[in-house]
């Protein structure tokens, strides 16, 4: 009798969990179709007709306004919005923070409103993920532990599936995108029922109507199927270049100072603005690259003519992150795709120009994401012509090969970790201990002796001044000082010059590393202006009974 209330019980909370990604489906839907109905429709629609001066200086605009909604708004929040969604998915037991949630939506809007080079899909997936976790969190009593993220996928799922009016490709992306060679289980079904009902109240609003619209059927021969082939490896090497110009863009992004950053991503993107207009006498550079697409499908256009866009293109998603715009990555991928591949139809005179666009679009979507599933469905599902999805599926899966492990997300894992290696991946701040009394330079050995070490019984104490943390000082470091000297001897005169420490947004395995290369048991851990924020030790961060916990409840 038990065993079947148990049983009872256990249906019972997983039709709850289902009718909850419903649930937050439909307000992600209703979520990504006002923040469509603002950004595009009446922002970056008004601004393709407005006077060519107003289009050059409009992104720098988005991007000061992105700047300034990241900072007062999200409390000093980074522009990630889908990565956000993949790192997190990442940290077991750690909620996505809400608290940005509202300056990070304001900021994409203003970038992609103004016409910055990146994509619809990374807010809504972030605003889908946020709308889930508040959905949990308020029901977390129906969650088991291992289910911790499920409405967050839900989330991330629907958004997708709203943007683009693709239910199947929100689903597979969402489980697919944390991984390269991997899918998240568990999490299918919530997904496609999220995907469902965030796209019919989507299309409520905005039609049934294919993203990319084609007529007639693709051609289908061994010829198709060997290009489709060779624009696979085409694509993965452009995947990569592109991955790494993104990359290299975020680094500068958070080396240089915010303003720094801003200016120098307007400049960027209003001379290729310049640019774009002075050789085709259109706003190309402008948006994520709906009106790139629509160009390729007018007609026939010369090699060069291409290939000049195909760059004008790649750069202007990096200077988008430069200056601290906040948007996705996934069609940019498209549109780079989408001109690769009509610079191919074009080298081999494909009569209608369709084929090769398509097939670029899933080669370079599925391995810049490494996502090859789901960017075969979105062609399908995007235009409206399951028949592209044979030779997309070979230029995805070739794509992948030659991309290797390299993603235009950092966050990605290649497949799902053990319990010892998801320990690792946790963040360092679910091991900081951040009540440790510290010792200022300037205090004597004899105080620090007295004051501290016998005091708090430690034999390391971190060391700062006005300016924040100065370093880690060690018992052993007090050997060279004789005893009569430590009245007079100040403590930053005997810390070592070698001072080691990790940043607070690392992970537990990038401390462990250093603390190897060190010969560390302890590391200070400080924040991005240098204040000390508290310590570690390899004792907190190996704690066996957590492991074989988190075991425990995956086995269930």
């Amino acid at each position: 009798m038990r065993s079947r209330e148990l049983l009872g019980r256990l249906a019972g909370q997983r039709h709850s969990q289902l009718a909850l990604a419903a649930v937050t489906g439909a307000f992600t839907g209703l979520a990504v179709a006002g923040f469509d109905w603002i950004a595009a429709q009446h922002l970056l629609d008004r601004l393709y007709s407005a006077p060519v001066a107003v289009q050059v200086a409009a992104p720098a605009v988005g991007l000061i306004l992105a700047a300034s909604a990241l900072w007062f708004v999200g409390g000093r929040a980074s522009p990630a919005t889908s990565d956000e969604y993949i790192r997190n998915f990442h940290e077991p037991g750690v909620r996505l923070d809400l608290r940005p949630v509202v300056g990070r939506v304001l900021a994409a809007m203003a970038t992609l409103g103004l016409g910055g080079a990146m994509g619809f899909e990374g807010p809504s997936i972030y605003m889908g993920a946020a709308l889930g976790t508040g959905l949990q969190a308020r029901f977390r009593r129906l969650f088991d532990p291992v289910d911790a993220k499920v409405l967050m996928v839900a989330g991330a799922a629907a958004g997708v599936s709203a943007i683009f009016k693709t239910p199947a490709t929100g689903a597979i992306f969402a489980i697919e995108v944390p991984f390269q060679d991997d899918t998240a289980k568990r999490m299918l079904f919530p997904a496609l029922i999220a995907s469902a009902s965030g796209y019919l109240v989507f299309v409520a609003f905005n039609g049934t109507a294919p993203l990319f619209p084609i007529s007639g059927s693709p051609p289908f021969g061994l010829r198709e199927l060997a290009g489709a082939a060779v624009l696979g490896i085409l694509a993965g090497g452009g995947a990569r270049g592109f991955a790494w110009l993104i990359k290299t863009a975020k680094g500068w992004q958070q080396r240089l100072h915010p303003a720094i950053s801003v200016v120098l991503g307007g400049v960027l993107l209003a001379g290729l603005m310049v640019a774009s207009r002075a050789i085709y006498g259109q706003s190309l550079t402008l948006g994520s690259g709906y009106n790139v697409i629509a160009w390729i499908a007018q007609g026939h256009h010369a090699l060069w003519a291409i290939a000049v866009l195909l760059v004008l293109r790649a750069v202007a998603t990096p200077a988008t992150v430069v200056g601290g715009g906040a948007g996705g990555l996934f069609i940019p991928l498209v549109v780079l795709g989408a001109l690769l591949g009509s610079f191919c139809g074009t080298v081999v005179h494909e009569p209608t120009l369709t084929l090769f666009p398509v097939i670029g679009v899933a080669a370079f979507l599925g391995a810049g994401y490494r996502t090859p599933l789901a960017a075969v469905m979105f062609v399908a599902e995007s235009t409206g012509r399951p028949g592209f999805i044979v030779p997309g599926l070979i230029a995805a899966v070739v794509s992948q090969l030659v991309m290797g492990r390299q993603s235009v997300s950092i966050y990605q894992s290649a497949r799902r970790a053990s319990p010892l290696e998801d320990r690792f991946a946790m963040p360092l701040t679910s091991v900081i201990q951040s009540d440790v009394p510290t010792v200022p330079s300037q205090a004597t050995i004899e105080e620090l002796v007295e004051g501290h070490l016998l005091a708090t019984r430690r034999t390391t104490v971190p060391v700062v001044d006005d300016s924040g943390f100065v370093g880690m000082l060690r018992v052993q470091d007090l050997a060279d000082t004789a005893r009569d000297a430590w009245a007079t001897t100040r403590v930053c005169d005997v810390l070592p010059g070698d001072q080691p420490r990790a940043q607070i947004g690392w992970r537990i395995e990038q401390a462990i590393r250093l603390m190897d290369e060190c010969d560390r048991d302890v590391l200070a851990v400080v924040d991005a202006g240098a204040r000390f924020v508290g310590i570690v030790t390899t004792a907190d961060m190996v704690r066996l009974d957590e492991i074989l916990s988190t075991r425990e409840q995956e086995d269930r």
